[in-house]
């Protein structure tokens, strides 16, 4: 049996697309285009006490100095030197307010794409595995990673864009930076404009051209007489994993923790990998939940969804383990080119940072340990919805304090990105599920698959 795609749920995704590009567009109308307007825009968020506290200060200052020909010129000196650190603090904030849209823009882009990224791995693992229990949910997994190249290429633009210079995101692409920066020269032979784009084309033409294939190798499984493409598809996975592992943590390097490119930590990575695979499969749950409420999927019994969410829960606890270990190895040694990282978070994301951590651990870690919730359907769309929100989160902590520093707030532009990629999400992935049966027809493990027991 096919999917019909809704007009409701249609009409609701150019809907939430419509809205979110309007509030994107008031984002990035609303952003200061002179250092003036910045400076108006944190006076008016802030208040003028701080303000008011400097002029005193140097009020006071000058005051106190008298007459002493030496000390005036010192004192000169010492405003000179104020005035110069104050234009350049004034245009550090102004090229952060303006990078706000571009970040929330990022952040929603980015989140979406890691989803259709994750189930993909999750889907290599399984035909790498030949794991028995999943073939019947393999037309959903290959539907939400029929994402995977759109929601690529505009990541990929986005990118591009940023290191053209429409933006300040990336600090090491502007040459002024670099040219007083020791440390970012001595990083230049990897992270430049051209090797740092030519680096994420081959990225996303590796992980297309897997999705691509597989998929046609497991259609072309449905109308064959024996398992070769089975057989074929089993060892294009296994090799694709080795590619995936590898281009991933660069992924994670390149597209997110060059944002700070004075910091770095050996276990990103993973820890992006783990945040990755488990919105994958928390999408995969929910799509599945919803596609069996819709008479459809009737052979998906409680043991699948039961064993999706042992894997929410699962990988939830995972993410925590990396997370834990990357932030306590980095609190303790306490280095301060390290424990930057983290002090910025605490001081000025205390509500998203600490919410992220709840979302994602404390509240998975509760709900999902007893078994017999993880078979109720509606208990683990509620769940999968509040573990996809705890990891935007985990996005967002990850790019807006180095792109937006303190000047951050969760508003109109936030909520546009978070709303247009939904529904492009939404309008890809449920427009994809249409064009195939949802049942794999020949699969060696299929009826493994529908008589699954837990």
């Amino acid at each position: 049996m096919r999917y019909t795609f809704s007009n409701k749920l249609k009409i609701g995704s150019i809907i939430l697309m419509v809205v979110g590009a309007l509030c994107l567009g008031i984002g990035f109308v609303s952003a200061p285009s002179t250092v003036d307007e910045a400076k108006e825009m944190v006076a008016s968020a802030h208040g003028d006490g701080h303000g008011s506290a400097h002029g005193s200060a140097a009020e006071h200052t000058n005051d106190t100095h008298g007459n002493d020909h030496d000390a005036v010129n010192a004192h000169a000196n010492t405003e000179a030197h104020g005035e110069d650190h104050g234009a350049a603090h004034d245009e550090h904030v102004f090229h952060q307010l303006q990078n706000r849209p571009w970040s929330a823009l990022y952040v929603a882009a980015f989140f979406f794409f890691m989803i259709s990224l994750g189930v993909l791995a999750f889907y290599a693992i399984q035909r790498a595995a030949q794991a028995g229990w999943s073939p019947i949910l393999f037309r959903v997994m290959e539907g939400i990673t029929a994402y995977l190249a759109p929601g690529g290429i505009i990541v990929f633009v986005i990118l591009a864009m940023s290191v053209m210079h429409f933006n300040h995101l990336f600090t090491w692409a502007d040459e002024e930076v670099v040219a007083h920066d020791a440390l970012i020269q001595g990083k230049s032979g990897y992270l430049n404009p051209t090797f740092f784009l030519i680096r994420a084309a081959i990225f996303l033409a590796g992980w297309i051209a897997y999705r691509f294939y597989s998929k046609k190798l497991s259609l072309a499984q449905d109308e064959a007489d024996d398992n070769s493409n089975f057989v074929k598809n089993f060892r294009l996975s296994a090799g694709f994993l080795v590619f995936y592992l590898v281009t991933e943590s660069m992924m994670s390097w390149d597209w997110i923790m060059s944002f700070d490119p004075h910091w770095f930590s050996t276990l990103f990575g993973w820890y992006v990998f783990a945040s990755m695979f488990v919105s994958g499969i928390t999408t995969i749950a929910l799509i599945t939940i919803y596609l069996k409420s819709k008479g459809l999927l009737e052979q998906v019994n409680n043991s699948h969804i039961h064993d999706l969410a042992k894997f929410m829960f699962g990988i939830s606890i995972f993410w925590t383990y990396l997370w834990f270990s990357q932030f306590m190895l980095i609190w303790y040694a306490n280095i301060p080119e390290e424990a930057v990282y983290y002090i910025s978070r605490i001081e000025h994301y205390k509500l998203p940072f600490f919410g992220m951590l709840a979302l994602n651990f404390i509240f998975p870690l509760l709900v999902l340990m007893n078994s017999d919730y993880k078979r109720v359907n509606w208990f683990v769309v509620m769940v999968g919805i509040v573990i996809l929100f705890g990891h935007y989160l985990d996005v967002f902590n990850m790019v807006m304090p180095a792109t937006v520093g303190e000047n951050w707030h969760f508003g109109v532009p936030e909520i546009g990105g978070i709303l247009f990629f939904a529904g492009l999400f939404i309008f890809i992935v449920f427009n994809a599920l249409t064009k195939e049966e949802l049942m794999p027809k020949r699969n060696p493990f299929i009826e493994e698959s529908r008589q699954f027991h837990y």
